[in-house]
């Protein structure tokens, strides 16, 4: 449901102006009273009829105000929630600047929820700061012009301090939602870890290091509750020395003390009590709005920390809504592929690859090698789409890989990082991740094929842990392999360290296993371990930002 942007705070801005009619109600009963008191009572009677009918009349905007305004506060939420989201979904898991986890989810999911109260209770203050104040300064000056010259003189000055101390009130919700940020990274960081600590012994170190963290946050979030405290003393210090002195000109003026500051007549009874009453509710949208003052900063912050997420960073290659097409079964087995004058940084460092060519045969198996840093990881993840090239072209089976392509593309490539994922579910979740191709009958292969039928029998019905806690490597690296197979329509291998940190036995086994699920598919492998290159019948290897490679077989690509 879509709302009228400014309806709601011309709501609450009218609901408080009824004000202005019951004020005038009120001091016409009083001086009625004081007049004639048969005659008052009559016309108290019809008073409270007028002020309780107004009152509801009150009632029903503010209610109706308030919900529109929240309403709109949530869908704006919503909206920039979706921006963010999508935001680092475009984003490469290999981009370097990409915000730790914990971070991106603490700003996400609960900084971010400081834009509602920023939007649907300092704005509406702020509407009824606009609106109100002028209309009852006009309203008191038809009576008095001292009156509302007291009201004009005593207001600039509440702004005035409120902006001075909502500076410092900035700065401080932004270092506690920073702080607040690193403690949510650190402490996701270390519960993904803690078997490691456990075995390490490094428990004790860690909860010292997360009581200092908590400690910290304590620390500038009480600094931000003073800050706060501050504005609010400021405005009531303004605020009742305003209304004292209008409430202690109008005593003074109706004794005869103090004969001026009118049009000519005196005030009368119920005009000296309307101007009266008139004054509180003068800085009544002041006082909501130094209330509110906290949430504007908080807002503002948690905006900034939307927007640092939504900053341009590696993307990957994105499908557009059309891209994906069924997968042509009589497609040959294995995938070519084809690179040439590919250019790759990340931001503004030094090129990984620069000017890089390869050919690649539907169906071959090759190693790719190189030392630490010369772009093996980034090779495979440009062909997957996950990071895109500066320059260059990329054609797998003919087809450039771009938006209109990589839907299709995608469905027909495995991936197997350094660092399987195991989510926390079934055995059968973490082989098929959800895959509605992937029958049960070929979960049940597969796992027998990739030689993880130990760890089935061991763990029947077992739900795993997150980040694979109680796994050994091998199994991780079994189940990641598990992965592979259960993709029916895969014909791309990209492997990237299988056998990184584990035993000589255990990594025999997974190289079997790999050269297995590869028969007929084209497999890249990025290694460094030389048992698993004696496998693979060509070599690539990549130089640190190299124009050139050097090939086994004593081509050059």
């Amino acid at each position: 449901m879509k709302h009228t942007p400014w309806l709601g705070h011309a709501l609450l801005a009218a609901s408080t102006l009824l004000w202005l009619p019951q004020a005038a109600l009120l001091a016409w009963a009083i001086d009625s009273l004081a007049r004639d008191a048969a005659t008052g009572m009559a016309v108290s009677v019809r008073t409270a009829v007028g002020v309780l009918l107004l009152g509801l009349l009150k009632a029903s905007l503010e209610a109706w105000g308030q919900r529109r305004v929240f309403m709109q506060a949530r869908q704006h939420l919503t909206q920039l929630r979706e921006h963010a989201t999508a935001a680092l979904g475009n984003r490469s898991p290999l981009d370097k600047q990409r915000p730790a986890s914990g971070l991106a989810a603490s700003m996400v999911a609960e900084q971010a929820e400081a834009i509602v109260p920023w939007h649907s209770r300092y704005q509406p203050a702020q509407w009824r700061t606009l609106l109100v104040p002028p209309a009852i300064l006009l309203a008191v000056a038809v009576h008095s012009w001292l009156a509302a010259l007291i009201l004009l003189c005593s207001a600039p000055l509440i702004p005035l301090f409120m902006a001075i101390v909502g500076w410092r009130a900035k700065a401080a919700s932004e270092e506690q939602m920073v702080e607040l940020g690193g403690l949510h990274a650190f402490l996701l960081d270390r519960l993904r870890g803690l078997a490691t600590l456990r075995a390490l012994g490094a428990v004790q170190a860690t909860a010292t290091q997360l009581r200092r963290s908590g400690e910290s946050l304590k620390e500038r979030t009480m600094k931000v509750l003073r800050i706060a405290f501050l504005s609010s003393a400021v405005l009531e210090l303004f605020s009742a020395l305003g209304v004292a002195l209008v409430a202690v000109y109008i005593g003074f003026h109706l004794l005869g003390e103090v004969p001026f500051g009118t049009w000519g007549q005196p005030l009368t009874l119920g005009q000296g009590l309307f101007v009266l009453m008139l004054a509180p509710a003068f800085f009544e949208p002041l006082r909501e709005l130094s209330a509110a003052w906290h949430d504007r900063a908080s807002g503002q912050a948690a905006l900034a920390n939307l927007a640092l997420l939504q900053q341009p960073g590696v993307a990957v290659v994105t499908a557009s809504g059309d891209s994906v097409q069924p997968v042509i079964p009589s497609a040959p087995a294995g995938m070519g592929i084809e690179m040439q004058q590919v250019d790759f940084a990340h931001g503004d460092e030094p090129p990984v690859l620069h000017g890089f060519d390869l050919s690649v045969e539907p169906g071959e198996h090759l190693a790719i090698v190189g030392v630490s840093g010369s772009g093996k990881t980034v090779l495979l993840a440009l062909l997957a789409g996950l990071l895109q090239a500066r320059q260059g072209h990329i054609r797998l089976d003919g087809q450039p890989l771009d938006a209109g392509t990589i839907g299709t593309l995608r469905q027909q490539m495995a991936w197997m990082g350094q660092k399987p994922h195991i989510f926390t579910g079934s055995m059968r979740t973490n082989t098929t991740l959800e895959r509605d191709r992937v029958d049960a009958q070929r979960v049940a292969q597969t796992l027998a094929h990739s030689g993880i039928q130990a760890l089935v029998e061991r763990l029947p019905g077992q739900i795993l842990g997150e980040g694979g806690t109680g796994l050994s490597g091998g199994e991780i690296a079994r189940l990641a392999l598990a992965r592979l197979a259960a993709n029916p329509q895969a014909r791309l291998l990209l492997v990237d360290e299988p056998t990184a940190h584990l035993d000589s036995e255990t990594a025999a086994q997974v190289i079997d296993t790999l050269l297995h699920l590869a028969r007929g598919k084209t497999l890249l492998v990025a290694t460094h371990d030389p048992l698993l290159m004696a496998r693979l019948p060509r070599h690539v290897r990549l130089e640190l930002a190299s124009t050139t490679t050097t090939d086994s077989t004593g081509e050059t690509p």
